[in-house]
């Protein structure tokens, strides 16, 4: 015979573990970033070898512009990969911030996988990382022409979320609005 006082600590877990799951679903997972609308923090002007500097006169002329933070050892940034690709091809003016990597391990990455950035940003101990709020890569900004930051998206740019947030964003920006 099964004692009532025995069945409540499964039931508790059961009801906890409905709740978590309703919080999860019904809740906005996008974390906004505190520099939407206010011009992209600074730049390290540190290098990768042979590849491009990215500068902080990047991000404040031009048009439309990504910035995107990445490492070599990042499993999900080198599933977006092809993605940051792709947009560079259509002609989307994509920077990178390689963070807390060793250069030789970014560069052979550049070297092997294809290079999309127009210049790459080196932050080897995080501090471009903390300034621009980024808690672990991959991140993406959306910056517009006169370098302010009008979207971030926290997480590897593929799939249906690219497709669903990141894309409407990126386009709306690019159409001027």
């Amino acid at each position: 015979m099964v004692k009532p006082l025995m069945l409540l600590p499964p039931l508790a877990f059961a009801a906890l573990a409905v709740v978590f799951y309703v919080g999860l679903e019904t809740q906005d997972q996008g974390l906004p970033s505190v520099f939407i609308g206010k011009p992209a923090p600074a730049v390290l002007e540190l290098a990768l070898p042979d590849v491009p500097q990215l500068t902080g006169e990047m991000l404040q002329g031009g048009g439309v512009k990504v910035v995107n933070f990445w490492a070599s050892w990042c499993p999900p940034c080198r599933a977006e990969h092809p993605t940051l690709k792709a947009l560079a091809a259509e002609g989307v003016v994509v920077y990178g911030v390689n963070m807390m990597d060793r250069p030789e391990d970014a560069t052979a990455f550049l070297a092997e996988a294809g290079n999309p950035f127009a210049a790459v940003a080196a932050d080897p101990k995080g501090k471009m990382r903390i300034d621009w709020g980024v808690t672990a890569p991959p991140e993406t900004f959306i910056l517009g022409a006169d370098g302010t930051v009008l979207f971030k998206f926290i997480g590897p740019l593929v799939g249906s979320d690219y497709e669903q947030r990141f894309r409407p964003e990126l386009e709306k920006a690019l159409a001027g609005g």
